[in-house]
């Protein structure tokens, strides 16, 4: 128990981001010491709900979780918020123990600060959503960046286009910058151990059939069960019209396992904080140091996702 590695996990509720809390469970290496849920691509309730449902099915319902009051400078669409609802009307959850109400649950900073207090080791912190929690805590409490060995965002997109479609925007864009962009330059600023698992890389690996089918073929266990059904209801985008669900978060979770089949680089960036790029991750030769994933190996990391969720 005492060589493993400290984990902090910082999501916002979608089924990517259960996914990739699924998958840092079947991690060894790693002791997951605590989970902030942000309401940004979810309602707080029904991703309050599964987070806590995922932890039980693991045996692991000590792990504390965190409410976050974060609100938005831009929203998700509320369609996207609502899906994470239907993860809980799952046979498998609803024979689960129902959660306490959201108000029962400490709000994310106080957590993640006293956390980040009483650990003996460094903590690794990984965001599947956005940065605010780590920011808002970090700027009341800037002595406990000492605490903080690695941080890794699915966050941002540098040499690709972004995933926001939205009015008056350029589509520049990566939806966890975009929600808080104004947090995710302070981030930048802070200069942390920080890298960024952008839609560069995430765009490799998208949701495919032949993955799913490979899973279900391959995995029995109640963990694979859970994974496919959590992918099963991303299947009317695997594509649909313009729009892929691709392996976003559960791909930054698989960094922290398996970094070595990843192409990083160290590069200097900004973010932009108004309109029309409002969320824009860029290069910049005054910007500031950070590592950013460009590429992966697909076929070692599906091969790995397999291999866990057996």
């Amino acid at each position: 128990m005492n060589g493993r590695r400290k984990l902090f996990l910082e999501h916002d509720g979608a089924i990517d981001d259960l996914l990739a809390q699924l998958l840092v469970l079947t991690m060894p290496e790693y002791e997951l010491l605590g989970i902030n849920v942000t309401p940004a691509d979810c309602y707080i309730r029904p991703a309050l709900e599964s987070t806590c449902k995922i932890l039980h099915a693991f045996g692991k319902s000590s792990v504390p979780v965190g409410r976050s009051d974060a609100t938005a400078i831009h929203e998700f669409p509320a369609a996207w918020r609502a899906k994470t609802s239907i993860i809980n009307a799952l046979p498998a959850f609803l024979r689960l123990p129902e959660t306490p109400a959201p108000e029962a649950f400490p709000e994310a900073g106080h957590l993640l600060k006293s956390i980040l207090e009483e650990s003996s080791k460094a903590i690794t912190i990984l965001m599947t959503g956005p940065c605010t929690n780590l920011v808002r805590v970090l700027e009341i409490n800037p002595e406990l960046k000492v605490k903080i060995e690695s941080v890794v965002w699915m966050g941002g997109a540098f040499r690709t286009g972004g995933n926001v479609q939205t009015f008056e925007h350029d589509g520049s864009a990566e939806w966890n910058v975009f929600w808080d962009p104004l947090s995710a330059e302070k981030l930048l600023q802070m200069e942390l151990p920080l890298t960024c698992i952008p839609l560069d890389v995430t765009d490799k690996v998208p949701v495919k059939m032949d993955f799913l089918k490979a899973l279900a073929e391959n995995s029995r266990s109640f963990t694979g069960e859970m994974a496919g059904q959590f992918w099963a209801l991303t299947i009317d985008t695997i594509p649909g019209y313009h729009y892929t669900y691709f392996m976003w978060d559960i791909l930054a979770a698989a960094y922290l396992a398996i970094p070595e089949i990843f192409r990083v680089e160290e590069v200097l960036a900004r973010v932009s904080v108004k309109a029309p790029d409002a969320g824009k991750t860029f290069e910049h030769p005054e910007g500031r140091k950070l590592k950013v994933a460009f590429d992966v190996d697909e076929q070692a990391f599906y091969h790995y996702l397999l291999q866990q969720l057996k």
